[in-house]
């Protein structure tokens, strides 16, 4: 059967009494970590051993990891035939063999998980990320070779900070063997990141997991404490060094099935973090990076590079403008292309164009829904779609309306975004603010909001499907003041189209008359538009709900006749 090693009284006080002082001599690590000016403690062996350790590990450098490594001397002390004297060769394969061991306890902090939206920078390669998983993480995984890298060194840098005896650590040689005490240290070592936009990710502190839908804000770590137990007084023993660091047990397996493997070796401790410990990278640290790097993310020519750089920008400091204004414009492109996509017209205008993708997803957001519903995660889908990127823009255009109210296109940006995503008061109230804010002598954006806020209205009566709806009648309202403000044409345009649009959901379509009258109106000042084209003006007469109303009535067809194929045309674009 396993025998453990025996308790001396002296064994037994001295762990209680290690045990009652572990905490407050942690927090004191911990709390020189924070201290800006941070000094190493004197140097021991065993404090030596510990820091030539994990800067191997750092460095990649499996030679060094390997000789310090107590699981992998003691395998070549208990290998047969009999043990070493002497360290094997840099070539020794012992030496990769270790190494993978204990890279291979790394592997769940190196398991991406972004999707979507929602990636981090790098966005290739390695992203550590300890996730739940932090208190079991091994110390190796925090100064892991992978983590990112600022030339012309590793991207960490490590300070001793404290060390302390403990308890003796114990193991036997041979099976039944005699079990050996040599005298054992734990050694904290601060840990610090030189890059925050390579630095090790974990979950926002006191964040906890209710749902699984629940998308959990992320940090970048700017310091951790580790604390690493090493054992000396090897070499008398037959280990070819004198210290060895303790990182992962020896495997072993039980003397009988169903009972528990001997631990080799047994300590009191083992090598890993303190999450107390946990220092983040924040706004003020790093300022001048942040803001070349959101610059950098605009030149990107990959979305995924883009996005990745900006949302890693955005877990330091939230509220950075430029990284928000670059993310939102370029999500806000990326969706008005997959409009251009859907609809298949080609409009040379930048204005137009604009408008038409614009009014794609507003016809889209209040019927079928579904590209702006099912997100890549939901769907299974191998790409992005149209609600992933909506899904982060709109909490990002809410921290830019908060802290730039005075950008007026982020916030009309921000209404729309709502429309879209179906927030029925939000899209409403967005607009509304808009038309209260924008003042009377500034016409032309008072006219756009105003406009913008009918086809607030008009979502929301079309989406819950409620005919004689109030908003119906004040998204005319809204339109009919649009219509007295504008000056360019291609707002007079849409000012008529709304109004008769609207119409669709009052009481027998309101005037049939005067519905005519505000599409006939609405092609005259179509007419004027710059980029104007036929094939433009048909897809928005045929939009879905109003290609129905229009059909269903003779009174239309004067209208509807002007819009058909001539000449062998192609055929209509989709809605």
């Amino acid at each position: 059967m396993t025998r453990c090693r025996p308790l001396t009284a002296a064994f037994i006080l001295g762990g209680l009494f290690t045990i009652f002082d572990a905490s407050s001599a942690m927090l004191a690590a911990a709390a020189a970590s924070r201290t800006p000016h941070a000094h190493a403690t004197v140097q021991s062996p065993a404090s030596e051993a510990a820091r030539r350790y994990a800067d191997a590990i750092s460095k990649g450098d499996r030679l060094t990891f390997g000789q310090l490594d107590f699981a992998c001397q003691y395998r070549l002390v208990t290998a047969l035939p009999p043990a070493r004297k002497s360290a094997p060769e840099a070539h020794d394969s012992s030496y990769e063999t270790c190494w993978k061991e204990m890279t291979a306890a790394h592997a769940p902090a190196l398991k991406r998980t972004d999707i979507g939206m929602d990636v981090l920078w790098p966005s290739a390669g390695p992203l550590v990320f300890y996730g739940d998983e932090l208190s079991d993480t091994p110390a190796s995984a925090f100064v892991m070779d992978t983590i990112g890298t600022s030339p012309p060194g590793s991207g960490l840098q490590l300070i001793v900070t404290n060390s302390r005896r403990i308890p003796d650590g114990s193991f036997r040689l041979k099976p039944n063997g005699k079990v050996i005490g040599v005298p054992t240290t734990l050694v904290a070592i601060t840990v610090t990141y030189q890059d925050p936009l390579t630095a090790p990710v974990t979950y926002a502190p006191g964040i906890v997991q209710w749902t699984s839908t629940v998308k959990r804000p992320r940090r970048a770590i700017k310091s951790v404490v580790t604390q690493w137990v090493v054992l000396t007084g090897l070499k008398r023993h037959g280990f070819p060094n004198d210290s060895a660091v303790f990182q992962q047990p020896v495997a072993t397996t039980p003397e009988a099935p169903g009972m528990v493997a001997e631990q080799i070796p047994f300590t009191t401790e083992i090598s890993r973090a303190l999450p107390e410990s946990l220092v983040w990278w924040g706004p003020n640290d790093q300022p001048g990076t942040f803001t070349a790097a959101a610059a950098r993310a605009a030149s990107f020519p990959d979305l995924r590079d883009r996005i990745a750089l900006l949302n890693r920008i955005l877990i330091i400091d939230p509220n950075h403008v430029d990284a928000l204004q670059v993310l939102t414009k370029h999500l806000y492109a990326v969706l008005l292309g997959d409009a251009a996509k859907g609809h298949s017209l080609t409009v040379k205008d930048p204005a137009l164009s604009l408008t038409v993708n614009e009014f794609y997803w507003n016809i889209y957001a209040g019927a079928a829904r579904l590209d702006l519903s099912n997100g890549m995660e939901m769907g299974g889908l191998p790409q992005p779609t149209p609600a992933d990127f909506l899904y982060r823009m709109v909490p990002a255009l809410e921290t830019l309306a908060k802290i730039r109210p005075e950008q007026l296109d982020n916030r009309f940006r921000l209404g729309m975004a709502y429309r879209w995503n179906n927030d029925q008061l939000p899209m409403i109230e967005t607009f509304e603010a808009l038309v209260h804010d924008i003042p009377d002598n500034r016409k032309t954006p008072k006219a756009e909001a105003l406009l913008q806020l009918a086809w607030s209205r008009i979502n929301k009566v079309a989406w819950n499907r409620i005919l004689h709806d109030p908003d119906s009648l004040q998204a005319y309202a809204d339109a009919e003041k649009a219509s007295g403000l504008a000056e360019l044409p291609i707002d007079k345009f849409l000012a008529d189209y709304t109004m008769a649009y609207s119409m669709i959901f009052m009481p027998d379509y309101g005037d049939k008359a005067k519905m005519l009258r505000h599409l006939t109106d609405a092609k005259r000042w179509f007419d004027e538009v710059p980029g104007k084209d036929d094939a433009i003006w048909r897809y928005f007469l045929h939009s879905e709900l109003l290609k129905a109303v229009l059909d269903a009535d003779p009174t239309f067809q004067p209208i509807l006749a002007s819009t058909e194929k001539r000449n062998g045309q192609d055929e209509l674009p989709k809605n």
